[in-house]
């Protein structure tokens, strides 16, 4: 375990073992450093703290036998990255699935149980399918045809584990499927918190698709999911109820307002208002030639709110407040300092 957490840590804090070695000063060469990681050595104390401290973790985190074992992974490809960005997005993917895993096994909470519909995946064979399924997953979710308030808290509520992460600026997000020793599948979504309100929710949504959808060798997936997402958060009924079946052209204000009501890019919605026709293909290049031509760059009237993933946080917190785990252990879990867990706990702060 301590391998595989220093390899981890190491991968998320972007270093190749030479560069680990440098910034120990000399310490302990690359090759031994590789050696902890494959099991082969176990390092001295004194290198053991030096290792935490120069990758910004916790002596515990690297030294304490974790309570649950990770499987395989798997990631879909990142696409436009370079293998070093991979290796650091994925291992901080793993750190945070193991903490997280950690304290539901604590808890005794079942990682596997989520509501996926009971039909998934759906098969699609066309663009018209993808939108089927929205409405089949929406159906199963009880979420009617109304706009999604908040994205992280209806994932989080689904079963699926939802993490906001900082991530190269080519990626917008992903999902990988977390293989555990039992031979069960943990599902996870990932978005950048580079990028937008709208665009995380664009994201957290194309993600599902790929959870949900069995897409046809035909089709191109990305695009396809791009489809389940823009049905997902603007179905159709909805967006035809508040701007009409056909439009010849649209106010910049009364668009704006339309597009913060669904909670979308102004980009995604021209691109819906497109898909059921409300607006033709020109309307629609017209829109991108004029009012649109900075949208690429600037997001007119971002949504302000925040729609951060809760879940994890308040399982920690409850494993502490029911003496599961210990304020250190959760200091750990949570990668914040000991006076931050006593202020959420209590609501003061020592000084």
């Amino acid at each position: 375990m301590f391998g595989e957490r220093l390899r981890l840590a190491r991968k998320s804090n972007g270093l190749s073992l030479r560069a680990l070695s440098a910034d120990l000063d000399g310490l302990v060469t690359a090759q031994a450093i590789g050696k902890y990681e494959r099991g082969e050595m176990t390092p001295s104390s004194e290198v053991a703290l030096a290792l935490a401290d120069a990758l910004r973790v916790s002596t515990n985190y690297l030294l304490s036998a974790s309570t649950v074992s990770l499987g395989s992974v798997e990631f879909r490809k990142l696409v436009r990255t370079t293998a070093k960005e991979r290796a650091k997005v994925e291992a901080k993917v793993l750190d945070q699935v193991d903490r997280y895993l950690q304290i539901e096994a604590l808890l005794g909470i079942d990682s596997t149980a989520n509501k996926e519909p009971d039909d998934a995946p759906f098969r699609v064979k066309s663009f018209a399918g993808a939108e089927l399924a929205s409405e089949h997953v929406r159906n199963a979710w009880n979420l009617g045809h109304s706009p999604i308030p908040d994205m992280a808290h209806l994932i989080e509520e689904q079963g699926i584990k939802l993490l906001k992460l900082p991530m190269p600026n080519s990626v917008d997000g992903l999902t990988c499927i977390v293989k555990l020793n039992t031979g069960e599948n943990v599902p996870v979504v990932v978005c950048s918190t580079a990028k937008t309100l709208e665009r995380q929710r664009f994201t957290i949504a194309h993600e599902l698709g790929h959870m949900v959808l069995g897409v046809s060798n035909s089709l191109p997936e990305e695009k396809v999911c791009d489809r389940f997402a823009s049905a997902f958060l603007v179905p159709k009924e909805e967006l035809t109820r508040e701007v009409g079946r056909r439009r010849s052209n649209i106010g910049f204000d009364e668009f704006v307002e339309i597009k913060r009501f669904f909670g979308v890019s102004a980009a995604a919605l021209v691109m819906r208002m497109r898909d059921v026709e409300i607006i033709s293909h020109s309307t629609a290049t017209n829109i991108f030639r004029g009012i649109g031509r900075s949208w690429r760059k600037t997001e007119p009237r971002p949504l302000k709110r925040s729609e951060t993933p809760k879940r994890f946080r308040r399982l920690c917190l409850r494993g502490l407040a029911e003496n599961v785990v210990s304020i250190s252990k959760t200091s750990e879990l949570l990668r914040i300092r000991t006076s931050e867990i006593e202020f959420l706990m209590t609501g003061t702060a020592d000084r």
